[in-house]
């Protein structure tokens, strides 16, 4: 067992994982996997955006590199000319010092984009986002088309509010929900269309609140109707209003709970734990995998790689990659990466990409054999990495809080140009003020609302036929007012092409802004951990004699044997079952 260096609990490295890191040439870490997800999730904005001026042409840009951060930012058109060059930032190595106290000046000298896009038009505010078109507060998503305020998405179009997630058209407030088409506040369904909170379903459609279903129709919590019935009591929910629709997703949420579920999402896949994983095979503590990982652990948001360890948004196309994240696309052989693509033997690097036997660089592009933005021979590299890794094993960086960081350790905390609320670690790993600073990461206080709001929350119309053309000339104060800790804008606009789906689809104007609606579906998914629990079937029914069995499986009228690593904590209401279990019960 070894210690975590930052938590000071026990954790275990297999012997799979000897195997791994002697192939990366790389020590054992010291932090325990969740330490070291924090880190990693730390050192990524998404969703905060700041008023920023061009390092270049001085011109404004919206940045998600708040103004007082000790970054060079540049425009997207600037930081894409020739206006600058990488090199001229470079720096001697000096080995009295540090190694990561020197990249961590080149960090703040050399000029950053103002927000990580590529091929987006038309598309403000987007983020870690490529080829949108007229799409609006979308992350971490690609190939994009009219949509807005959506997440971790591919494929999509015409949609809002959703959350991870392929090829979705004329959805809203879904979540992890693939190959649908007006589906609504829904949960890891596929395949499904023109329903409402369905969770759990696979080619359903025209159905409202059912749970576990397959290849059904003109459902209602898990009821079948004819389709004059069905579209006559789908009429009198009145869904179109706020009010009612609260009090039906109250509803849907206590009937939910009557069902078992999976103890894992896992598709076509042998030998995996973690959540959410389809097409791979050999993957341990892996979360959100769209396929074809093989040899992996510790990896978040991933998909096509080979030998990976530690990463979150890696693969593309990749192998043997360690503790980075946005890293990969037909690479290989990288360890301690940000933003790095299509590059080959890099280490400790950031933003860099097609390039090959670089250490410690930021914003080069296509280049070889070179150290701190410094160009070097083959030989000259090769025998200077030799000498920094001994350096950094002699001379390591050590934080404020004590923590050392040798050769084989990803960037420390501090290195963060972001504040932790603003951070993916905020999202999934939710911290207080006092405890993130005790922590070692820095906070941002929110900065005082100066939003001249014209409607309360209170006062939002209830039903979308009573909002007239000027709720777009309009700023809606959020029902969270700016108390929770969620990101929380305190203010938000109505956009034409939202107002345009709420009244096509017949759905109410929401009463939370855009960060607190993406914090609500969140909690809708399962955290980055893992509990050992056992099936929950007790024979004829659940344990806990709320769900009664529809069907006799292999374990008769005694308790199944099956145990398994899930996500579902152990004092949570929800019933777990194996996938034996499961699959005998979904109809």
């Amino acid at each position: 067992m070894q210690k975590c260096q930052n938590c000071k609990t026990d954790f275990r490295i297999e012997p799979e994982d000897f195997e791994f890191y002697k192939k990366m040439n790389v020590p054992p870490p010291t932090w325990c996997p969740e330490c070291r997800m924090v880190r990693r999730f730390s050192l990524r904005n998404e969703r905060a955006f700041y008023k920023r001026t061009c390092g270049s042409c001085k011109k404004d840009v919206v940045s998600v590199f708040a103004p007082d951060a000790k970054r060079n930012v540049y425009c997207p058109l600037c930081y894409k000319s020739d206006k600058w060059d990488p090199f001229r930032y470079g720096q001697e190595i000096d080995f009295s010092k540090p190694f990561l106290e020197q990249l961590r000046q080149l960090w703040e000298e050399v000029p950053v984009p103002a927000v990580f896009t590529e091929n987006c038009v038309d598309s403000p505010y987007t983020n870690h986002t490529h080829d949108s078109k007229n799409s609006y507060l979308v992350f971490g998503a690609s190939v994009i088309e009219d949509s807005a305020y959506c997440a971790r998405l591919a494929n999509t179009k015409d949609s809002f509010d959703v959350t991870a997630g392929s090829k979705m058209e004329q959805c809203y407030e879904d979540i992890s929900c693939n190959e649908a088409q007006k589906l609504f506040f829904s949960v890891r369904s596929e395949n499904c269309f023109n329903s409402y909170f369905l969770e759990d379903c696979r080619n359903v459609s025209d159905s409202f609140g059912c749970v576990n279903l397959r290849n059904k129709q003109y459902h209602i919590f898990n009821k079948p109707y004819t389709k004059e019935d069905y579209e006559k009591t789908l009429a009198q929910m009145n869904i179109g209003s706020r009010a009612a629709l609260a009090e039906l997703r109250r509803k849907v949420e206590e009937f939910s709970l009557r069902f078992p579920r999976r103890f894992a999402h896992v598709v076509n896949s042998q030998s995996v734990t973690g959540d959410n994983i389809v097409n791979s095979k050999n993957c341990r503590f892996c979360f959100n995998v769209y396929g074809n990982l093989e040899d992996c652990a510790f990896v978040v948001n991933a998909n096509d790689l080979k030998d990976g360890y530690d990463g979150y948004g890696y693969g593309a196309g990749a192998e043997l990659l360690y503790e980075g994240a946005d890293s990969g696309v037909n690479a290989g052989n990288m360890a301690f990466t940000l933003f790095v693509h299509g590059s080959h033997h890099v280490r400790y690097c950031f933003n860099c990409h097609g390039s090959s036997d670089l250490f410690g660089c930021v914003g080069l592009r296509s280049q070889k054999y070179c150290i701190l933005n410094r160009q070097y021979t083959q030989e000259q590299y090769d025998e200077l990495v030799g000498k920094i890794v001994q350096q950094m094993n002699e001379h390591p960086y050590t934080d404020a809080q004590g923590r050392i960081f040798r050769y084989g350790e990803f960037f420390p905390p501090d290195f963060s140009t972001f504040a932790y609320n603003e951070s993916a670690a905020q999202e999934y790993f939710p911290l207080t003020a006092d405890e993130a600073r005790r922590k070692g990461f820095r906070w941002r206080d929110p900065a005082e609302k100066t939003h001249a709001i014209t409607i309360r929350p209170e006062t939002i119309p209830d039903a979308i036929r009573w909002v007239p053309d000027s709720i777009l000339k309009e700023t809606l104060g959020c029902a969270h007012r700016g108390t929770c800790n969620d990101q929380c804008t305190n203010a938000f606009r109505i956009i034409p092409m939202e107002l345009a789906f709420y009244r096509k689809m017949n759905l109410p104007l929401p009463d939370l802004c855009p960060n607190c609606r993406h914090y609500r579906r969140l909690a809708h998914q399962n955290p980055y951990r893992l509990w050992h629990r056992a099936c929950q079937c007790a024979g004829t029914h659940s344990s806990n004699g709320i769900y009664q069995n529809q069907s006799t499986h292999f374990h008769a009228d005694v308790p199944c044997p099956n145990e398994f690593e899930t996500t579902y904590a152990p004092e949570r209401p929800e019933i777990v079952y194996c996938e034996q279990c499961y699959q005998e019960e979904v109809v």
